[in-house]
């Protein structure tokens, strides 16, 4: 099925980030002409480490979503829109949101006007959130669950989405999103907690220092390895009965915070150690308690399922952070 991109042309916004590279890797790998835009802001989370391997085989251009005039001549002629430019900080979102909303909501809309005028036969992929749906009443969380954002991050974030939803349904632009729960991997931002806390938490038991575990510990998580992320934008990009669709991604592995640390150290060779900490208020004031998603709707639409346990995943992470660490941190 992923043949179907080769000799395709296909853009990636956030595309020197995290999940844009992976997925850029892959689409390398299969034969697709790549396109990467991405703004390297420093607090984001592109990284030209992320893509070393193919920088020779894509074409890159560093500019911002937020361009319009850029977004308008960069769509002209793409097949697919993997759309994974983003701010991703939660609390960054609580004290600049004016930036959070320019880039993850206005941004948005300009992306999808430029495609509506300029490429309306383009096929996006939208990078949505679990977060849009706050603090659970109930679990697993599927795609019915009420969306209550708890910062504004998950407010612009949801809006994002609903815009790509509503240009599929109003004008017709084939546009899915994908709701993703905590994912981790290889070039993943480590040098602080902007995108993932496991990232912060590698970086701490790399150098050294003690993995801090926020509240109780007992906060239970699911976790999808960058790897079948990546299967499940390409699955949506491919499969008609995906647009205008919303997935939920989602790990079967359910685990809480303490587990985890004691699982990353014991991938870890056995090495390090982990404190259990007061929540900061900045963070305590917009975390979400226990979260695990229902995946169950894109197994059913599309035959996505994830493939990477856990414990495979954390250590693979591990060996490549212990190869390249000075380049992330």
């Amino acid at each position: 099925m992923e043949s179907s991109f080769q000799n395709s042309k296909v853009l990636i916004t956030g595309g020197i980030g995290f999940i844009g590279s992976n997925i850029a890797k892959r689409l390398v790998d299969i034969g697709a002409q790549v396109t990467l835009v991405d703004s390297l802001i420093s607090e984001y989370g592109g990284n030209l480490a992320n893509i070393e391997g193919i920088k020779d085989k894509v074409r890159v251009n560093i500019s911002d979503v937020r361009d319009e005039h850029s977004m308008k001549y960069l769509v002209q002629g793409q097949d697919y829109l993997f759309n994974l430019a983003g701010q991703t900080s939660h609390v960054d979102s609580m004290q600049n949101p004016f930036t959070d909303l320019e880039i993850n909501c206005r941004a948005q809309l300009s992306i999808l006007e430029v495609c509506r005028k300029y490429n309306p036969e383009i096929k996006i992929v939208f990078a949505s959130t679990r977060q849009i749906y706050g603090k659970p009443d109930y679990l697993p969380v599927d795609e019915k669950h009420l969306l209550r954002p708890v910062d504004v991050n998950g407010i612009n974030k949801m809006a994002g989405e609903w815009y790509h939803i509503l240009y599929n349904n109003v004008h017709g632009l084939r546009s899915s999103a994908l709701r993703l729960t905590n994912t981790y991997g290889p070039c993943m931002r480590i040098k602080d907690a902007r995108q993932t806390f496991v990232g912060i938490w590698i970086r701490n038991l790399l150098e050294g220092k003690p993995i801090l575990v926020f509240g109780d510990g007992l906060q239970l998580r699911d976790f999808n390895y960058v790897d079948d992320v990546v299967d499940a934008f390409l699955a949506t990009a491919l499969d008609r009965n995906a647009d205008g669709q919303v997935f939920n991604t989602g790990g079967d592995e359910r685990i809480n915070l303490l587990d985890l640390a004691e699982m990353l150290i014991e991938c870890n060779n056995g090495q390090g150690s982990y404190e259990v900490v007061p929540f900061p208020e900045d963070r305590k004031a917009i975390d979400i308690g226990d979260y695990y998603s229902d995946y169950s709707r894109m197994n059913q639409e599309i035959g996505w399922t994830p493939r990477v346990g856990l414990r495979e995943g954390l250590t693979k992470t591990l060996a490549y952070y212990s190869e390249v660490f000075d380049k992330y941190v």
